[in-house]
């Protein structure tokens, strides 16, 4: 869990990452260098969940590397899914990654929503619907292990 007393916010307790995979943790189906060390330091503090529509189909290989079982949304209103998975968890106790047309909503329902720009490419929906904007995963995991930062940018 952690806990943000953000200035015009309140306090935020976060007790769910969500991540979309594709363009995010993986490029071309490759889990990005890093990534699961990363995740695996998070481990502690938030349950992992992992939401995908397995574009590349290699999601079973991937859930294997990181020791996660991620959720497939089916195509077809995919953003509308993503953003009732985040709703089932409770939103306003996530934090969401994610870059692609499809993860717009999903951030748009977190309590905090994060974009970052991939080499897959970033949606504009998407770069809108966030809280903030990183330059890439590893910028974003790094506002979850110095939170204050997430506190800095966010506050009104």
């Amino acid at each position: 869990m952690i806990e943000l007393n953000i200035p015009g916010r309140g306090l935020v307790t976060l007790e769910h990452l969500v991540c979309d995979v594709n363009g995010t943790l993986a490029l071309d189906g490759q889990l990005i260098d890093g990534v699961a060390r990363q995740l695996n330091n998070l481990r502690d503090r938030l349950q992992i969940h992992l939401i995908t529509a397995d574009t590349s189909g290699r999601q079973e290989i991937i859930d294997r590397q990181l020791n996660l079982r991620s959720i497939r949304i089916q195509p077809g209103e995919e953003g509308r899914q993503k953003a009732e998975y985040v709703a089932r968890l409770d939103a306003d106790q996530v934090i969401a990654i994610g870059q692609g047309a499809n993860d717009a909503e999903m951030l748009a329902a977190a309590a905090i929503g994060v974009c970052v720009l991939s080499e897959e490419g970033t949606a504009v929906k998407t770069l809108m619907a966030a809280h903030l904007v990183v330059p890439d995963i590893f910028a974003a995991f790094e506002l979850i292990e110095k939170p204050l930062r997430l506190v800095a940018t966010i506050r009104k």
